[in-house]
């Protein structure tokens, strides 16, 4: 597997809107990706590419000193191959090298593997916005990781490289 994790750019929207409407009930539009990458300079756009093809993203943004995960996604093909816990690691990492001290993110109530993924990073609960989710009135669980220790965080991405 020849995993990589890269900045996400203007050419790879169109392909991140896919993953996105085939991932979430409440995709992102075209125009917030395009404006994450190229007009929110708090964002921390990266994308996961296994053998050439696009198969993760995650936005977050960099705020003071946490990094707010907003979306992360991984092509349904593509799951349960630990993409998306690679790509978070990545993530959680990068943001540590800039001087993030935490992370925060919202899940759905009902996405109990997220919820699984983010509990062994040491997310924990720290509350829930009723009827967060507009398609269903779902309830978004909070989620907080109070320290982005880097020995904590999964060292190893697999055979993951990097390209910044």
């Amino acid at each position: 597997m020849n995993l990589l994790f890269r900045k996400m750019t203007l050419e790879d929207i169109p392909a991140v809107v896919e993953l996105d409407q085939i991932s979430f009930s409440l995709p992102w539009p075209e125009r917030s990706f395009r404006y994450e990458v190229t007009g929110n300079p708090a964002s921390r756009c990266w994308v996961a590419e296994l053998d050439g093809r696009l198969v993760g993203m995650l936005v977050g943004w960099l705020l003071v000193d946490e990094i707010h995960v907003a979306t992360i996604a991984t092509h349904p093909d593509f799951r349960r191959q630990g993409i998306a816990r690679s790509l978070l690691s990545y993530t959680l990492q990068r943001a540590a090298d800039e001087g993030a001290q935490s992370s925060f993110l919202e899940v759905r109530e009902s996405n109990l593997a997220a919820q699984e993924m983010y509990r062994q990073f040491g997310y924990e609960v720290a509350g829930r916005r009723k009827r967060y989710y507009k398609d269903n009135d779902e309830d978004a669980i909070l989620m907080t990781l109070e320290s982005l220790n880097k020995d904590r965080l999964f060292s190893d991405s697999g055979s993951a490289i990097s390209k910044e």
